[in-house]
């Protein structure tokens, strides 16, 4: 177990996911102070005066001197762009560039500056929603998402870059790295919430896999225990049930609309407007399961999961 951190380094701090994450942190450490740094503006201020925003952008100068002028013990990483947020404007070149480099060059500042615990969020689309993937996809699969949809390459390379530097220099600094399911919640504003609680959004005629879902919460608390109590290596985050597509639609109470599955991705191109960009992977995800083995970081936690699928999607139904 890790002593307890000081000071905290969180990148992503404008995110719904990092607010609740740095409000458990300040409530289990009454010394911690956290540094928080995003690109977009902070909706609301924090009225805790041990937490220190920065808006800025994300260069190597700029986290060179928030290095330089803070005594960082760890970090958080919620930072990554995701091809949802970047939208149109961004090409694939360039979020490598703002994932991938910006990745590289943090984590060199983490040894540089002696950081003793990193914490990076991931995802469970590194993945792949293919037909022959396993019933549980444990964190020794292969990363298979780039295969098919090279809007994800970013994904699978920053997550694989993180898990070599990881084991490279485990013996300096203690590395977790958390592949979620599909964090919902009222403060999460994501590809899947909005698809699963927008009335219109087709539902496959001929597909109904399984899902798995994580309260906003409960995400929150893997973060925040991984700082401390985790141990360094890769963990799925994700309760042991699932639910189908069709009755996670029908427990929100919106209309299910079957649409066979070769007219989705007109439609779906149809859905890219600047307010909902739908992403044409998500397509697979809704119509190959993708259900990933969150045991490893059960062993590590207890009781990890305060609520189940259910409970988390009734939250969404009056969203």
């Amino acid at each position: 177990m890790q002593a307890e951190p000081k000071s905290l380094l969180i990148l992503g701090m404008a995110g719904g996911l990092a607010r609740i994450t740095s409000g458990l942190l300040l409530k289990r450490f009454p010394n911690i102070k956290i540094v928080g740094v995003d690109s977009r503006p902070m909706v609301r201020e924090y009225p805790e005066n041990r937490v220190t925003y920065l808006r800025m952008k994300y260069t190597r100068g700029n986290f060179e001197k928030i290095f330089r002028d803070y005594s960082f013990d760890s970090m958080l990483h919620l930072g990554r762009l995701s091809h949802a947020q970047s939208g149109p404007s961004l090409n694939l070149a360039q979020r490598l560039d703002l994932n991938l480099m910006g990745t590289k060059r943090i984590l060199d500042l983490c040894l540089k500056y002696e950081l003793k615990k990193v914490v990076v969020l991931s995802t469970f689309h590194v993945y792949g929603a293919l037909k022959d993937n396993p019933t549980f996809i444990t964190e020794d699969a292969s990363l298979r998402a780039s295969i098919k949809y090279p809007e994800l390459r970013d994904v699978v390379e920053m997550d694989q870059l993180v898990s070599g530097w990881m084991w490279k220099n485990q013996s300096t600094i203690s590395t977790v790295i958390l592949r979620p399911c599909n964090i919902l919640g009222p403060q999460i504003n994501n590809t899947m919430t909005r698809y699963l609680t927008t009335s219109y959004a087709p539902v496959p005629v001929d597909y109904n896999p399984m899902l798995q879902f994580v309260h906003e919460f409960d995400m929150a608390h893997s973060l925040a225990e991984s700082i401390s109590h985790v141990p360094t290596g890769i963990y799925n985050v994700a309760p042991r049930d699932a639910i189908s597509i069709r009755e996670a639609k029908k427990l929100i109470g919106l209309p299910i609309i079957p649409v066979p599955l070769f007219l989705l991705e007109p439609i779906a191109r149809g859905f890219n407007t600047p307010f909902w960009s739908f992403p044409h992977y998500l397509l697979d995800y809704i119509k190959y399961p993708c259900v990933i083995d969150g045991r490893s970081l059960e062993k590590e936690l207890k009781q990890p999961f305060r609520f189940s699928i259910r409970e988390t999607l009734n939250l969404l139904k009056d969203n």
